[in-house]
């Protein structure tokens, strides 16, 4: 009996998780919508962002091409809880956190070394079908930047 009671807690706990995740809007596929978008010339462009779950976090996955035109790509895996995450792939930053806002807004922190280089707020509409992502910080030529990249759902 207590054996049957664990396992039907922890499936409790699973589907629970996955239907947090699935409710989130910022999950699923993103692609740059570049006509409404401002980004600083010589800037990185992150063509298309993916948010999927990967366990208990979640992994965040960007590809696009760097200020020079070639290509670029970075992963993150963690928990929108505010907290520090390693990020692979990225020459700017070694560490990225995102923290919940709200429903549809999160806010994110970049670091290179424990400093900060990278802030901004990602807010998607209540539709769900677009995602805004303002951004601002140090580029890695020591060059600030600001950028507004407008994604839509795929």
């Amino acid at each position: 009996m207590r054996t049957r009671t664990i396992i039907l807690t922890l499936v409790l706990c699973f589907v629970t998780g996955a239907f947090c995740l699935a409710s989130n809007p910022n999950m699923g596929t993103w692609k740059l919508n570049e006509a409404k978008s401002k980004i600083a010339p010589g800037g990185v462009k992150n063509t298309t962002v993916v948010y999927e779950a990967a366990g208990d976090k979640i992994k965040v996955t960007v590809d696009g091409v760097d200020g020079e035109g070639k290509p670029a790509h970075n992963e993150w895996t963690g928990n929108f809880d505010g907290k520090d995450y390693p990020v692979t792939g990225d020459p700017t930053s070694d560490t990225r956190s995102y923290k919940q806002v709200d429903e549809h807004t999160l806010e994110l922190t970049a670091k290179k070394d424990g400093k900060v280089t990278t802030t901004g707020k990602i807010d998607v509409s209540h539709d769900g079908k677009t995602r805004t992502v303002k951004t601002h910080g140090t580029d890695s030529k020591g060059n600030k930047f600001e950028n507004t990249a407008v994604y839509d759902k795929q």
